[in-house]
């Protein structure tokens, strides 16, 4: 087959979703598939340009983005899929590809588009809630774990008071324009062959939130991770600092519960070091609190893939405080593949990955969580339980290999079921 992958992100600098189609692709060249990469680069210079990461080229596409909110949005959104389409169009055709496969909120609706304009199959992944949430999160508070129940009129006035500040009213009247872009978003995606969501959550709010993909195809795979690979680097990498250590890894952002972070570290007593590996919006007032913090708090920022994978593989326990609803977080994957004990909030997808007291321990609260992660640093039989447990899981569920196969044959199935 020949396939052409659109992405919002690619590696080497991205987040999960980069790196899970990064998984694919390799996974699909490894199968003998030919793959070609498109890209769009919203708030780069306008323009074509190509660069190579493994192997692959990725055609990254340049376009206009203001840093405006509502209206960075329209140029990432209603400006970017046409030319987005008509370029996924001109490369398809010439290079007969067979599949495109959107994969993300960038890249769905072109894809789409362009494979029903070239007679081809047309696969999206859902990694989030950016078809039935205009922030793809759920959130409408600043504090609390309760998520927006639907996207109504009523619900929006409340979700852009804590993104606008004390000009939230000026913000009201593009309310129609974030209920039609949500609108836009669903039947486009309802016209795809397939629809990929990588967790049971995902699928479940996707069938409620989302009537218009009542009778579109709708396939529950996960994000892939090569684990086999993931732990021969494990194996290798040299151990950050020499005392055990507790580990925050991820984006620091309202999302991710990082505000929770250092009050959980505190309530649990913790005397190891807690090491928080990433960077985000919030990485300026987690750092003042660690500074105020009587615990052991080390800001380390943003690292590489190497490094990244270090912290991890040497990590004593890793908390979890998401107050969003993760779709299914890669660390956590990554994690329970490598065997490190996890404490975390329930949220999203995460019991697809963690069952309580088997392979992790979940929670509902910060107060809870602080309960487990004190437990955890408690009891060593408890932590070498649950991580061995956590690996096995990884190891069936979750190994890049058996899901790409998985991903090929939707796609032989969508091309045999062609007129």
């Amino acid at each position: 087959m020949r396939v052409l992958l659109a992405t919002d992100s690619f590696p080497p600098g991205c987040g999960g979703s980069g790196w899970s189609t990064y998984e694919l692709a390799r996974g699909l060249r490894a199968r003998g598939h030919a793959i070609e990469i498109v890209q769009p680069k919203p708030g780069a210079p306008a323009g074509l340009r190509e660069r190579h990461y493994d192997g692959f080229t990725i055609a990254e596409a340049g376009s206009a983005a203001p840093d405006v909110p509502y209206i960075r949005n329209y140029f990432k959104n209603e400006r970017l899929y046409p030319a987005l389409t008509e370029l996924l169009v001109e490369r398809a055709v010439d290079g007969r590809f067979e599949v495109i496969h959107g994969q993300h909120v960038l890249t769905a609706l072109p894809a789409i588009a362009a494979a029903e304009r070239i007679g081809g199959v047309s696969v999206c992944t859902v990694r989030d809630y950016w078809p039935v949430c205009y922030w793809s999160d759920l959130i409408h508070t600043t504090e609390g774990h309760t998520l927006c129940p639907a996207c109504s009129a009523g619900m929006m006035t409340r979700c852009v008071r804590p993104r606008s500040g004390a000009l939230w009213p000026l913000a009201l009247p593009m309310i129609p324009y974030m209920r039609g872009n949500l609108a836009r978003k669903r039947s486009g995606l309802a016209r795809a062959n397939a629809v990929i969501a990588v967790s049971s959550t995902i699928a479940r709010d996707l069938r409620a939130r989302a009537p218009e993909l009542a009778r579109t195809r709708l396939e529950i795979i996960p994000n892939p991770v090569d684990v086999t690979a993931l732990q021969a680097r494990a194996a290798m990498a040299l151990r950050p600092i020499a005392e055990p250590y507790a580990l925050y890894l991820g984006k620091l952002a309202p999302n991710k519960g990082t505000s929770h972070l250092i009050d959980v570290v505190e309530r649990a007593g913790l005397d190891w070091p807690l090491a928080v590996v990433g960077d985000g919006p919030d990485a300026a007032a987690l750092a003042s609190a660690a500074r105020r913090s009587t615990r052991d708090i080390r800001m380390i920022g943003w690292v590489d893939g190497d490094a990244t994978v270090a912290w991890l593989a040497h990590a004593s326990l890793l908390i979890f405080p998401s107050r969003g609803p993760e779709s299914l977080s890669r660390v956590l994957i990554e994690a329970s593949a490598l065997g490190v004990p996890i404490a975390a909030m329930t949220t999203g997808g995460t019991p697809d990955i963690i069952e309580h007291d088997v392979t992790g321990l979940l929670s509902t609260t910060p107060q809870a969580l602080a309960d487990d992660v004190r437990r955890l640093r408690g009891d060593e039989e408890l932590r070498c339980r649950l991580g061995n447990a956590a690996r096995q899981h990884a190891e069936r569920a979750f190994d890049a290999p058996a899901l790409v196969e998985r991903i090929e044959r939707l796609y032989l199935e969508l091309i045999m079921e062609r007129p």
